[in-house]
């Protein structure tokens, strides 16, 4: 409950992956932190998060809705390649479960959560900020506090009044229907990813198994382009076009990482709000809490000794530890993604196992592979080759 004029250490906007972390991290640190979240959004995604998520952000088993053991990557001409996961796997979460988990647990570790659609940002005394808010039975209110973590997603209103070029961002947007699985699709431990002009003129197609339901979706950047007629047409193809459907989801995911971060002053961003989602990928839930996880690091460093420099360490952090990644997978998604022709080579240089070693490898343990050059040597020329279509068929 909360006290009449209380003044939070920190107010969180947004109750997403990074948001909900950063409330957990600060509530468990023996901070004053309220969590505002605007009840009933599920952010459409396929769910998966790698290994070391589970580990660095103690994730329960119970929580996966399956585990994948391998990638199956589908060509604009119908080529199949299997991208087996030696020794790993990828976990599988629905959002609508594993968002209002981490709710939970930020809760239970002490945060005040609190329902309710994020207004705007307001200062009328020294060191304090007012978050105003509107109630679900539609009450204007507001909560007050020493700083505010803006985890409100890719339009995050919270960095377009406090941070300057955020309403540039670009953005992919994705749409995704929840199906029930089929019963021939039940025992399934494979996600399937279909790269074709006709699905998307410039990211993918997807299809990933949740337990008992399936997330069948595709994303794009191009205005005009029916993302809807996208995934019935993929039904349709995979033999899903009368399964079940449990929701449709839809919405933007930024293409990078904003220039900043911070307001310099007493806001800082975490997640979609500060653009963390990797590209050819569209990954976001590992780089969403960790930056969460940052963005409580630099709450507490700000709290401690009230230097606003502090609120600027997360991007940096961030960017040093996964700026190269970002921009390497940008390059492919920008050169790969641009052509059918070239889809049909990504999916054929997909075959290769040093390639899938190597992203499997970086994937599940989110870092480059650095213990064998010789491999991406290798990868190299062999890129170069169906460049140049040097390479076989």
């Amino acid at each position: 409950m909360m006290e009449a004029g209380e003044i939070f250490d920190v107010v969180v906007i947004g109750g997403g992956p990074a948001g909900a972390t950063a409330a957990n991290d600060l509530a468990r640190a023996g901070r004053r932190v309220a969590l505002l979240d605007k009840a009933g959004r599920i952010k459409p995604c396929g769910g998966a998060i790698p290994p070391r998520l589970i580990r660095d952000f103690d994730i329960p088993a119970h929580m996966l809705k399956a585990v994948v053991k391998s990638a199956r990557m589908v060509s604009p001409l119908g080529v199949v390649v299997d991208m087996p996961i030696n020794g790993g796997f990828v976990g599988m979460v629905d959002r609508a479960d594993f968002d209002e988990w981490l709710r939970a647990r930020a809760a239970q570790s002490g945060a005040t959560r609190v329902a309710g659609a994020f207004e705007r940002l307001t200062r009328e005394e020294a060191g304090v900020v007012a978050v105003h808010y509107e109630t679900k039975d539609g009450v204007p209110a507001q909560l007050r506090a020493k700083m505010v973590v803006g985890a409100d997603g890719a339009l995050s209103k919270v960095a377009r009044q406090e941070i300057p070029g955020a309403q540039k961002t670009k953005y992919v947007f994705a749409y995704h229907e929840i199906v029930a699985t089929p019963a021939r699709m039940a025992e399934g431990d494979c996600c399937e990813i279909h790269y074709r002009g006709a699905l998307s003129p410039d990211f993918y197609a997807w299809i990933f198994p949740h337990g008992d339901t399936m997330s069948v979706g595709v994303g794009s950047a191009e205005k005009g382009f029916s993302l809807k007629n996208s995934v019935r047409a993929l039904r349709a193809a995979t033999g899903l076009e009368d399964a079940a459907t449990a929701r449709r989801e839809g919405a933007p995911i930024p293409l990078k990482p904003l220039r900043k971060w911070d307001n310099g002053r007493d806001v800082v961003l975490a997640g979609d709000a500060a653009g963390v989602v990797a590209p050819a990928s569209g990954e976001g839930i590992y780089y969403a809490m960790y930056g969460g996880r940052l963005a409580a690091d630099a709450a507490r460093e700000f709290l401690s000794t009230g230097a606003a420099r502090a609120l600027a360490q997360p991007r940096k952090r961030f960017m040093r530890v996964h700026g190269r990644v970002f921009w390497i997978l940008g390059v492919l998604q920008y050169f790969w993604y641009s052509s059918d022709r070239r889809r049909e080579s990504f999916v054929k240089i997909c075959r290769d196992p040093d390639v899938q070693r190597l992203t499997w490898e970086s994937y599940m343990n989110k870092e480059l592979v650095r213990s064998d050059p010789m491999a991406h040597v290798r990868i190299f020329f062999k890129d170069l080759a169906h460049l140049l279509r040097l390479a076989p068929p």
